[in-house]
């Protein structure tokens, strides 16, 4: 088995005291110049957290509250150690939400990922996540770069261009989400259009579902994928055994420290149980002190066959708020708020997605006052709020329960 370094396959003693040894450090950065962190960590002296007990009595920062905190303290809510010279890229999430990125190369840790999925260097990869405002393109690109790789920044849309770009330049990797990735194949297939270059892919941002995945690989795709965020980068990647089964899981990345804990609490959840993604990054510039993502999980026992001696975990099994992410994009329930509160004619609204074949499709249901607003009206502000195309439906006034859910999710994971 090929492994990306030597950090990989490291005993896990080794690697837990390298991670404690580091966790004092990323503190006490994070209290000098991060203002948010000064204060909510005023107490702690950075010398005494050196283990996961320790780590555990400190607060959660969760991912809901950041477009607050960032509105209330711009731009970044005061989680950001490094001045505004020091950063690469500023990034805008749905929200919104703005990410930074640091100088340092692989800033978000995708060329572990990618050599984990078969990347090389040498290889030409077609890159679909968008690089328009959202961070995904450029977090991508910065780990196949480091990998040595050539890319193509394809981003998202313009289906026909891009296989005409697949078909003359033949890049043997695709980056993106499963589902675009089936549109290309499907449209070449409609149109005789030549993407058997295509060899191996890394996808995210959506789940990718057992049957899907047969499919890529009736094509001769071998499709692995990844889990990340746009504040943390990547957290687990798949990975391949010696005899190139998909091994169970994800491997956690080895730049970060994991934790599952009962959601609203902090406390860890008992060993194979579900619990709520907080991850602790080791990057003095953004120094994400127990980032409560609002993703569920559950670790896996045992090492994985591929060798790699990380922890794993089953990889995105659902979110423990509302927010959820559709077609790559997180919606917030503060968004749907904030549609209803630019028609004053809607009564109530409820946001639906689902998953009829293999893309997402979301719908806003709406209990409609009179005098009635246009639906197409609305239909504008649901895209121009989350950034993503949906249809509204009208539907009789009480028929939506008020039981305060915005965001219905209705999509099954396998």
């Amino acid at each position: 088995m090929e492994f990306y370094d030597s950090l990989e396959t490291r005993d896990p003693a080794e690697r837990e005291a390298a991670l404690m040894a580091a966790l004092p450090q990323i503190i006490a950065a994070a209290k000098e110049g991060a203002p948010a962190y000064r204060d909510r960590l005023a107490a702690v002296h950075p010398e005494d957290i050196v283990d996961r007990r320790a780590l555990a009595e400190l607060p959660l920062t969760h991912k809901s509250e950041l477009i607050e905190l960032q509105r209330r303290h711009p731009p970044f809510g005061g989680l950001v150690a490094s001045p505004m010279p020091q950063l690469r890229r500023i990034f805008a999430s749905p929200g919104p939400i703005y990410e930074p990125e640091g100088r340092r190369p692989d800033y978000w840790r995708f060329a572990r990922a990618l050599f984990a999925a078969g990347f090389r260097a040498g290889d030409l990869v077609h890159n679909t996540f968008s690089y328009h405002l959202t961070p995904a393109g450029a977090m991508v690109e910065s780990g196949a770069d480091a990998l040595g790789c050539a890319v193509i920044p394809a981003g998202t849309g313009q289906t026909e261009q891009q296989l005409r770009t697949i078909a003359d330049l033949r890049p043997t990797g695709y980056i993106g989400t499963p589902s675009f990735l089936k549109v290309l194949l499907e449209r070449a297939a409609s149109e005789s259009a030549d993407v058997s270059s295509l060899k191996k892919a890394l996808v995210g941002a959506e789940a990718l579902p057992s049957a899907l995945r047969t499919e890529f690989r009736s094509r001769g795709l071998a499709v692995l994928q990844c889990y990340g965020t746009a504040d943390i980068g990547v957290i687990s990647y798949e990975s391949t055994s010696p005899q190139g089964e998909i091994c169970e899981g994800m491997t956690v990345d080895e730049g970060i420290i994991l934790e599952l804990v009962i959601p609203g609490t902090g406390e860890p959840v008992p060993p194979g149980e579900i619990g709520e993604v907080v991850v602790t990054t080791l990057t003095p510039e953004y120094p994400l002190i127990r980032f409560a993502t609002g993703d569920l999980s559950a670790l896996l026992p045992g090492p994985s066959p591929c060798g790699r001696t990380n922890h794993r975990i089953k990889g995105w099994l659902g979110r423990a708020d509302q927010t959820t992410k559709v077609r790559g994009m997180f919606v917030h329930p503060e968004q749907v708020a904030e549609i209803v509160r630019r028609h004053k004619s809607i009564i109530r609204a409820r946001l639906v997605v689902e998953r009829p074949q293999s893309a997402d499709e979301m719908t806003l249901l709406v209990e409609i006052d009179e005098p009635a607003e246009n639906l197409e009206q609305i239909t504008a502000t649901l895209q121009a709020v989350t950034k993503l195309r949906g249809n509204v439906s009208c539907v009789p006034e009480g028929s939506l329960p008020a039981d305060g859910k915005l965001i219905e999710d209705r999509r099954q994971l396998n």
